[in-house]
């Protein structure tokens, strides 16, 4: 895709992408930080956007809110997990808690990175509990491309956290 339409359709695009996703998750500001995120992808894979970009760039738009909280979902169960865990020991301090949001922070932006084919896969396994299998079928694949996709997304997730630490 050349630069002149990415930006043509940025421009014509951005505020409807916005509009929708922050109707699904809430919020203006991360709506705008998602859209500036799909059109980076985009132009970083110089995507081609054959037939109707508007339909394209929906379907990028409605995954990516769907994708945010999902991760915010995990983020939720996890720190609640870890709540029920350390109940009855002592508080973290407020540099543990600060790293700790570091850290979901860090997997969160390595997850949105990926490419989106390969989030989808590792957020049915690690989210909703799917199996390779199940993936497989799902997307049409064999469970060896799905074990793939789950192993670059781990690796990301494992790399992320390791920057803090």
């Amino acid at each position: 895709m050349h630069s002149e339409h990415l930006l043509q359709l940025y421009v014509s695009e951005r505020e409807r992408m916005e509009r929708q996703i922050a109707r699904r998750i809430g919020c203006a500001s991360l709506a705008r930080d998602i859209v500036h995120d799909i059109f980076l992808r985009l132009w970083e894979r110089a995507t081609r956007l054959n037939g109707e970009p508007a339909a394209y760039l929906s379907r990028c738009a409605r995954n990516a809110a769907v994708d945010h909280l999902r991760a915010e979902q995990t983020r939720a169960r996890l720190l609640a997990e870890a709540a029920r865990r350390d109940e009855g020991l002592h508080a973290p301090s407020a540099e543990d808690a600060m790293g700790a949001r570091d850290a979901l922070q860090r997997i969160d932006l390595a997850l949105l990175a990926l490419p989106e084919k390969t989030r989808h896969i590792f957020l049915l396994n690690r989210v909703h509990g799917r199996s390779f299998s199940e993936i497989a079928g799902a997307f049409g694949m064999s469970e060896r491309a799905v074990a793939k996709h789950m192993a670059k997304a781990v690796a990301a997730c494992a790399a992320a956290a390791e920057v803090g630490a």
